[in-house]
C-alpha cells in the first residue's frame, strides 16, 4: 500500500506561507548544503525543470511516482507556462475551478479527492507526495501517512497554516531530524494509526 506523505516547507511557528500564500522568502534558506540534501534524498520533490540545473537527468526516485498538489500550486506552473511541472511524476491536482486539464499528463480532480487519494492509495507503486496547499492538506489529513516539513529559521506570526481544518489531536511519532548549518532542519514523522 502506499504512503501520502506530506513534504512541505514551514516556518518555526508552522506557517507554509504568507496570508497571500507566498512562501519565496524561505528560498533564501535553500544553500549548497540544503540542496545536496534535496538531491539525494527527496530528488522527485524538485520540479522537472530544475532537474537539468541540479544535474538530475536519469535520477533513481527513492520515495515518490506520483503528486497530489492543489490549484493554487499548479497556478505557479501554469503562470510560467508550464503545464506539467512534475513530469516525471504521475501527476494529480485538485481544483473545483480548472474545468479541463491543460496539459494530458496532469489529471484534474474535481470532486471526490478523498475517494482518489484512497484508490492510489490502494494501487501498487512508491509513495505520494502532497504538494502543499493548506486547505488540500486539510482535506487529507486522515489519508496522510507520513510528514516531512522543512523547517527554516524564521518566524511569520501568521500566515498559511501547515493544516486548514478544524481542531482535533492527530498523532504522528518522530523519526528523524536533520540540521543544516543555515539554521534549517528537516523533521520525518510517520502516522500513529
Amino acid at each position: 500500500m502506499r504512503k501520502l506523505t506530506y513534504f512541505v516547507a514551514a516556518s518555526i511557528d508552522g506557517f507554509i506561507g504568507a496570508p497571500d500564500g507566498d512562501g519565496d522568502f524561505f528560498n533564501q534558506y535553500l544553500d549548497e548544503e540544503f540542496i545536496g540534501f534535496l538531491k539525494a534524498e527527496y530528488p522527485e520533490t524538485l520540479p522537472t525543470r530544475a532537474h537539468a540545473l541540479f544535474g538530475l537527468d536519469g535520477f533513481e526516485k527513492r520515495h515518490f511516482d506520483v503528486i497530489v498538489q492543489g490549484r493554487r500550486s499548479y497556478q505557479v506552473a501554469l503562470d510560467a507556462g508550464i503545464t506539467s511541472p512534475y513530469a516525471h511524476l504521475r501527476q494529480l491536482v485538485a481544483s473545483r475551478g480548472i474545468g479541463e486539464s491543460p496539459d494530458p499528463a496532469v489529471e484534474i480532480v474535481s470532486d471526490d479527492l478523498v475517494g482518489r487519494v484512497r484508490e492510489l492509495k490502494e494501487e501498487d507503486g512508491a509513495g505520494i507526495y502532497l504538494c502543499g496547499g493548506s486547505q488540500l492538506a486539510g482535506e487529507l489529513l486522515d489519508e496522510v501517512d507520513e510528514l516531512v516539513i522543512k523547517t527554516y529559521p524564521v518566524v511569520l506570526g501568521s500566515g498559511m497554516p501547515m493544516f486548514a481544518s478544524g481542531f482535533r489531536l492527530t498523532d504522528f511519532a518522530l523519526e528523524s531530524v536533520r540540521t543544516f548549518g543555515s539554521g534549517a532542519l528537516v523533521r520525518k514523522y510517520s502516522r500513529k494509526r
